[in-house]
């Protein structure tokens, strides 16, 4: 146990003992579930999603051959939808397999942890998508944005960054879906791996962001209404009484294994050295992944201008209760029932390699619920890893087709063009993702290890990015040589120390939790320093109004040709005259109030840092409190009723948010279906 506790697990034990780990535990489920939950329900999502976009372009005009359309929705998704997308992109498999991991080890400071790792960041994106609005209101993509500012250089760093960034995101999904997948179906670990993309690249190849956002919100729902079913089960299992009983359980399995550096070997206190320590590395890994994940910047950009800072409060606000809530009562429920005949592994404890491969969900779920637990389980991390791979297919095709394509292979590129190399790199990066993903399976790398290294290769963009659009002073060689350096400071004290506390760099001793902490530190904070020095050096004094000089907006290829054809349209300059005078008054009209949500995104997002990582926490921790009986379930009430509203928030709100758009597409369909009707009868209809 004590192994277990002080290191992040990552190739800590032998594939021995994880084939005989494997061996041991009969899947509760028969292969055939999951191969139709994955290949099945996927094309089946993936069906019901073309027909959406279908029906959306039928009654709407939504037309997703068109690129603003495919790659930003028109940027008029509503606050309820886009509320549901940001949750959804943060509902990963790995919060939900990772909150109850670090449950597991370190007790009650483990989710609370996980979920403060992430809301912090959520939030404070309000305040990029808002300034991204006000100064490049018709960019497509983070990179445009880089580009302008830092030239090819700089958008060539970024580019690496970026895909740095993506690549190591969606394989730590994939890494920890397959697995629980694997262990719950019995199904092959790389069927599952290459399988899992396959309905997602579909339907993103077709409906293009806005696909994204609907997935996003049927699987958000689905996974809440999951969660929130747990929150009942949990305390109708006869070894699991109520809240209380379950303290009385946690107590006793403190008492008979203590976790290294908590107070007193407890669970159930805040003052936990490892957990604390997991949580600096998550919030800093975690501020990378959301500021360097291109596909953050696509939903901003995709929302309606006053959508975009209510839709990420919010949706950082309801995230927050997931990880905490669910992690909270599965990781006890596993504790408690670990050392009953309802537990999986039983008589057994759960091996390190199970802990690190994200079981402790589906074993727990198992044990409180049987088959239909981990039915239930299977669903949430389907549902969870496909919505979030979209995300990532979206990013990264986005990139390929405006960042790539179009600015370095044909600057001449039409609309037409721009789709069909967007449909490029959704089919390779989903390709990619799953063989990448079977690379680092078969090299004996985990959920555990990825789940604490990755900061120190996400983070080092994250001042050099932040500056970019908030801080006009910083200089283009500051850009672009700090996140470099940073990115060599980062790996060098992660190996340095992994090397300098273990004697060796292996898999084993860069997992270790110390090495990480240091690594993802120096690659996160390093940069903002070396960004500070450099400008000051060389200063720079950027003009924000050099932004809106480009025109990013694709016209579509009908529109094109109008352009350079048509007289009225192409024969005069007064007619481009009067489109910039119409570009500079939409600004104007809107920069007001821009500014004024920008003030409401900064009070928000450090309210939120404050709240989560200063004023809640830390006076627990100070004060080494180990939990009594009371506290602990007023602790775990106000996450139920958090996560509950959380569930009616992304599920309920998005339809009253979109109510006149649902009852546009419904009478557009009526009248769809009734012409149809009509045409279908005149054809059988007699001549006069």
């Amino acid at each position: 146990m004590a192994l277990r506790n002080r290191r992040c697990f990552g190739g800590t034990v032998k594939t021995q003992i994880l084939a005989e780990a494997s061996s041991a535990i009969e899947p509760a489920l028969p292969q055939a579930v999951g191969y139709v939950v994955v290949v099945v329900i996927g094309f089946l999502i993936a069906f019901v999603m073309v027909l959406a976009t279908y029906v959306l372009k039928k009654t709407a005009g939504e037309d997703n051959r068109k690129t603003e359309m495919f790659m930003t929705a028109n940027r008029s998704v509503r606050t309820g939808l886009t509320t549901s997308a940001v949750v959804s992109s943060w509902l990963w498999s790995t919060a939900m397999l990772g909150s109850t991991l670090v449950g597991y080890n370190f007790g009650v400071a483990g989710p609370f942890w996980f979920a403060a790792g992430c809301s912090p960041m959520i939030v404070f994106f309000a305040l990029l998508g808002i300034a991204c609005k006000l100064r490049v209101p018709e960019a497509h993509t983070l990179l445009e944005i880089v580009r302008i500012r830092y030239g090819t250089l700089g958008h060539i760093v970024w580019i690496v960054l970026c895909l740095i960034n993506n690549i190591i995101a969606i394989a730590n999904m994939l890494l920890g879906a397959s697995s629980a997948i694997a262990a719950l179906t019995g199904m092959h670990i790389i069927a599952a791996t290459f399988l899992l993309p396959a309905g997602v690249v579909l339907y993103t190849f077709v409906g293009g962001i806005k696909a994204t956002f609907l997935t996003d919100y049927f699987h958000t729902f689905v996974i809440t209404v999951v969660i929130c079913f747990f929150t009942i089960k949990t305390f109708t299992t006869p070894e699991i009484t109520s809240i209380g009983h379950m303290w009385e359980l946690i107590t006793t399995a403190g008492a008979q294994h203590p976790v290294q550096g908590n107070q007193g070997g407890s669970y159930l206190t805040m003052t936990s050295k490892g957990a604390i320590l997991f949580g600096i590395i998550h919030i800093l890994a975690n501020f990378g992944l959301v500021i360097m994940d291109t596909g953050f910047f696509v939903k901003a950009f995709s929302a309606a201008p006053q959508a975009v800072v209510p839709a990420y409060i919010t949706g950082g606000i309801a995230y927050f209760a997931i990880p905490w809530c669910l992690g909270t009562l599965m990781s006890f429920s596993a504790l408690s029932l670990e050392g009953t005949a309802r537990f999986p592994t039983f008589p057994r404890r759960m091996t390190s390699t199970e802990v690190s491969n994200g079981l402790v969900l589906p074993y727990a779920a198992i044990a409180i619920a049987g088959k239909g637990g981990a039915v239930a389980v299977l669903l949430i991390v389907f549902m969870a890893v496909t919505s979030t791979i979209s995300a990532q297919v979206i990013s990264v095709s986005s990139i390929i087709s405006f960042d790539i394509y179009r600015q370095y292979i044909n600057k001449n590129a039409t609309d037409g063009d721009v789709i069909r190399w967007s449909h490029i790199g959704v089919v390779f990066f989903g390709l990619f993702s799953a063989c990448f993903s079977t690379a680092l399976h078969y090299g004996n790398v985990d959920l555990g290890w990825t789940l604490y290294m990755l900061g120190v290769l996400t983070c080092p963009g994250i001042f050099p990015t932040v500056f970019t659009i908030l801080w006009k002073k910083q200089s283009k060689t500051a850009a672009i040589v700090s996140p470099l350096l940073g990115l060599a400071t980062g790996i060098a004290v992660w190996l340095g120390s992994a090397h300098a506390l273990t004697g060796a760099i292996s898999v084993a001793s860069t997992g270790e939790t110390l090495p990480c902490v240091y690594g993802t530190v120096a690659s996160a904070l390093s940069p903002g320093l070396y960004s500070v020095v450099i400008s000051y050096a060389r200063p720079d004094n950027y003009d924000w109004a050099e932004f809106r000089k480009e025109k990013l907006a694709l016209d579509s290829d009908t529109d094109s040709a109008l352009s350079t054809t048509d007289p009225v349209v192409a024969g005069t300059s007064g007619s481009l005259d009067e489109e910039e005078a119409g570009r500079r008054a939409s600004y104007e009209a809107n920069k007001a109030k821009f500014r004024y949500w920008g003030k409401i995104a900064a009070a928000w997002s450090l309210a939120t840092f404050f709240g989560h990582w200063v004023l809640w926490p830390l006076p627990i921790y100070a004060s080494k409190y180990v939990f009594s009986k009371n506290f602990f379930s007023a602790w775990v009430v106000v996450s139920i009723i958090w996560v509950w509203g959380t569930m009616f928030v992304v599920g309920f709100y998005p339809i009253l948010d979109g109510r006149k758009q649902i009852l546009q597409v419904w009478r557009g369909l009526d009248n769809f279906v009734r012409h149809m009707l009509d045409k279908e009868r005149s054809k059988h209809r007699c001549p006069l």
